[in-house]
């Protein structure tokens, strides 16, 4: 039965002839992975070459050229051949290579020019993973700069493939309509509360007593596939077989839920993402969508990533329903809302807009190119994130300042690994011993989900526990209160099997005095990661400032240090999944080149005074912190005008001062040519006048010793001092021979607050500023108590004086209240009224 992406074969046949690049947009199940490759195989243009395909997913990369070797009625690793991770299967006569994991990027490292490859097909392009992205860039420069033969064709079913041409420089858009059995999709949404695999796993029994066929389950991960696949146990026909499909799984695993049914017997398939696209899963004729998908998101606030679980786009929805009509008629059944539905985003985001860059950022380093910008791009990594990825890579020795690869970043390069994994084993190999056993454990551990499990909250978070598990072959017993997973741990061993392969030589625990254990190599894999307990129990600091928790049942939680493997990125402070304690000074002894030595001299404003302190950081965290007994006087004083200035000029001690501030501030105010000594003014000019007094000084409340008068007075000239008290005087004699301090609260007008009787004889105001500055009289009764206010005294004894003589008698009676004041004798006690 021919496919129905036959008959675009022979426009797509010619676009590449003349264009050398194109895009084939086709529908899910028109068969472009499995019979574009052959079709294209013979062209003249390709000459013998190879033509390799990149696909998103490992399962899929194995299905489909498992099926294209079939076609050909070859084994695997004949015409057609497969790349994976730790599985190739390729021979001197392959001509099709399917490739995944980051091995095309890995292939145009170590020869940009693709020597022998005629054709690069990027399949399934509207995953927009970041493998893809980088791999269509990394071709397209290999193109434009060393092979201008080279073909390019970008295969998807989803997206614009206008916006893909316009990349690719104008490629022409072939298209195929397809074929596909009508869908009949229906909602299905949860009841408000319920848990979605409780919902799921509803829907399935339903969905087997009423429909025929085998069923295939979108489900966001592998602990919800596990958690439905556990209540459907038992409750399913007899006739039904539940497999899960992730990932994770062994590559026989994922082969059995992909097989057909045997006969009499049909299938619940339970699959996350990865049953999306280019895998036909046979006999399906029933989909079930939660509706959800689990994506990495990578902050470059915190350096971390944590999975997040999202509502699928309207493309990967449409794609999961395209799966019941591949080989018949089918059901979808979505396990959400109208409103819901209507809701749906076009498309997923790319991968690369939200995820750690640190093996692109490598990656390009390795090709050439220290800068993405040389690069084209559907979507251009984010500034930030890509930043604090050389930033990384920098501090794990891959990269030099101007970000080219070191030689230690090209032997991580060859080793495949995430840059982090890969500069531990790198460091585990250069020690020797067994550093190189325990650091091929870790990737391995690090790599699979964690293989202990507890039903009584979270297992203990110490990764040596899961050491011991593998290292003593531990499959079904309680460890540190948790199960060990038999699937993982077995996983993990295959792993640690396949990384001391390639890793190389030197595996064997040859004696070594440099040996590193787990807390040192995971302190090299995360050194961003070291943290210090604080203050409580459980309560850790990260070296890049990040807060992060363990529970206080932890015994990982009394630890002064330790190195966070895994955190859950979420909340206030990260919570701490997988760690290691560590012995920090062998750390400092081995990168000492991370450690910061600075003498800080600095304000604390909580104590009001200078700390000056020696400090060994690492990052935020203080790994010696002493006093300095004798601390440069010059900073000390810079600290302390700095602690001055935070607390405010206004806020210091001037105590009797304050009365020559005002002075000086009311002569300011009628001659500019006097000093501006508001806080404003003050400030700049600290130096000057309190600066002889602030080298001696180390708290704010040491300046209640110093003259804060004799301060100010350094602003004056000898000139002004001379002139101060007579333009200023601070008091003032009255008739009564009272000496009367003159407020000069108010610089446009000072007051002399006086008792009325004191002046008794004082014929005008008197004056200040040479006679230019009359003032305010503030004139009292016998109480102190303010009975008239004047700046012309010789009016208001003409005038105002009768009137509160009058009241003044009232409510005094026995004080006397002449009735001529200017030639009264002036009272300074409380003279009686004579009788």
């Amino acid at each position: 039965m021919p496919l129905p992406i036959e008959p675009a074969i022979p426009e797509l046949r010619a676009a590449l002839a003349r264009h050398y690049r194109a895009v084939l947009e086709a529908p899910p199940g028109a068969g472009k992975t499995t019979r574009v490759p052959l079709a294209l195989l013979d062209e003249p243009w390709l000459g013998g070459q190879r033509i390799v395909i990149l696909e998103p997913r490992r399962l899929a990369a194995r299905a489909a050229a498992l099926r294209m070797a079939t076609t050909l009625g070859e084994a695997i690793g004949g015409t057609v051949g497969y790349r994976i991770r730790r599985d190739t299967r390729v021979g001197r006569s392959t001509r099709i290579e399917v490739v995944t994991e980051g091995i095309l990027t890995r292939m145009l490292q170590h020869d940009l020019a693709l020597d022998g490859v005629g054709l690069v097909i990027f399949d399934e392009f509207h995953e927009r993973s970041l493998v893809a992205d980088t791999g269509l860039a990394l071709t397209l420069a290999s193109a434009e700069s060393l092979r201008d033969d080279l073909r390019i064709l970008v295969m998807s079913a989803t997206l614009d493939g206008r916006v893909v041409a316009d990349l690719l420089g104008g490629a022409p858009v072939v298209r195929s309509a397809g074929s596909s059995y009508p869908v009949v999709t229906g909602l299905a949404p949860p009841r408000p509360g319920s848990r979605i695999e409780a919902h799921v796993a509803s829907v399935v029994r339903e969905a087997l007593t009423a429909e025929a066929g085998s069923l295939l389950v979108f489900l966001p991960g592998a602990g919800e596939i596990t958690r439905v696949a556990e209540r459907l146990a038992g409750n399913v026909p007899a006739d039904t077989i539940v497999r899960p499909l992730h990932g994770s799984l062994p590559a026989d695993a994922q082969d059995a839920a992909i097989a057909p049914a045997t006969a009499g017997k049909r299938k619940v398939v339970l699959a996350t993402s990865i049953a999306e696209t280019s895998l036909t899963i046979d006999g399906i004729r029933v989909v079930i969508d939660s509706g959800e998908m689990r994506i990495p998101r990578f902050s470059p606030r915190t350096g971390m990533t944590r999975l997040e679980t999202v509502r699928v786009s309207r493309a990967s929805a449409d794609q999961r329903r395209g799966r019941a009509g591949r080989l018949e008629p089918g059901i979808c059944i979505r396990c959400w809302s109208a409103a819901d539905d209507a809701g749906l985003v076009p498309f997923t985001r790319p991968e690369i807009l939200d995820a750690d860059l640190a093996s692109l950022a490598l990656d390009l380093a390795a090709a050439g190119f220290t800068d993405p910008g040389e690069l084209r791009w559907l979507d251009p990594p984010p500034h930030a994130a890509f930043a604090q990825a050389q930033e990384l890579l920098r501090l794990l020795g891959a990269l030099d300042a101007a970000g080219h690869i070191t030689p230690h970043g090209e032997a991580m390069t060859a080793l495949g690994a995430h840059p982090r994994l890969a500069h531990m084993l790198v460091r585990a190999r250069e020690a020797g011993g067994d550093s190189l056993a325990t650091a091929t454990t870790l990737v391995a551990l690090l790599e699979e989900r964690d293989i202990l499990r507890s039903t009584d909250g979270p297992p203990l978070a110490d990764v040596t526990t899961r050491l011991d598990a593998i290292n003593r072959d531990v499959d079904a017993m309680q460890l540190a209160g948790a199960e060990v997973d038999r699937g993982a741990a077995a996983r993990v061993r295959e792993g640690v099997r396949e990384w001391r392969r390639r890793v190389g030589p030197g595996i064997e625990a040859i004696p070594s005095d440099d040996e590193l254990d787990a807390g040192l190599l995971l302190a090299l894999a995360y050194p961003d990661r070291v943290a210090q307990r604080r203050d409580a129990v459980g309560r850790f600091l990260l070296r890049n400032g990040r807060g992060a928790v363990l529970p206080s049942r932890d015994p990982l939680a009394h630890a002064e240090w330790i190195v966070a493997a895994a955190i859950d990125d979420t909340g206030r402070d990260g919570r701490i999944t997988l760690a290691a304690p560590l012995d920090v000074t062998q750390l400092v002894a081995r990168a000492a080149e991370q450690t910061t030595s600075v003498d800080e001299i600095e304000w604390n404003a909580a104590t009001g005074s200078v700390v000056a302190r020696s400090r060994l950081l690492l990052g935020a965290l203080a790994l010696r912190d002493v006093a300095i007994a004798d601390p440069d006087p010059v900073r000390v004083a810079a600290a302390f005008r700095g602690g001055i200035i935070g607390a405010g000029i206004d806020a210091l001690p001037w105590g009797s001062a304050a009365t020559l501030r005002a002075r000086l501030a009311f002569l300011h105010h009628h001659d500019e040519s006097w000093p501006d000594v508001s806080a404003a003014a003050l400030e700049p000019r600290l130096e000057e006048w309190l600066g002889p007094d602030m080298v001696r000084l180390r708290k704010l409340d040491q300046l209640a010793r110093v003259d804060m008068g004799e301060a100010l007075r350094r602003l004056l000239t000898w000139e002004q001092r001379r002139e101060l008290d007579e333009l200023a005087p601070e008091r003032i004699v009255v008739p009564s021979g009272s000496s009367v301090a003159i407020d000069y609260g108010k610089p446009a007008a000072p007051t002399l607050a006086v008792r009325l009787q004191e002046v008794f004889g004082m014929r005008a105001t008197p004056r200040i500023m040479a006679g230019q500055v009359p003032l305010t009289m503030e004139l009292l009764s016998p109480a102190r108590r303010p009975v008239q206010v004047t700046r012309d005294l010789a009016s208001f004894w003409a005038n105002g004086y009768f009137d509160v003589r009058k009241d003044l008698r009232g409510r005094y009676p026995k004080h006397h209240w002449p009735d001529d004041p200017l030639a009264a004798e002036p009272v300074r006690g409380a003279k009686r009224r004579k009788r």
